[in-house]
């Protein structure tokens, strides 16, 4: 009983919480594009403007490209 409680729970969060198809093309799309620009890794630290700022677009971590992917 646990397991298709278990099973059920996360078929249901899936498709409640899941990006429509079109969302997940624009992201895709989106972070395809970022994979044509020359970025150079730098852990160091950036001071950025709020909200919505950004390290200089030549610059970065991984994570900094996935935000950069989500705001196209």
């Amino acid at each position: 009983m646990k397991k298709l409680f278990l099973i059920n729970i996360l078929i249901l969060t899936h498709f409640g919480f899941g990006q429509t198809p079109t969302a997940t093309i624009n992201l895709s799309d989106a972070a395809l594009s970022l994979t044509k620009q020359r970025v150079q890794y730098a852990p160091s630290h950036f001071s950025i403007s709020y909200p919505n700022g950004d390290v200089p677009a030549d610059k970065g971590v991984c994570t900094d490209v996935v935000i950069r992917a989500y705001r196209k």
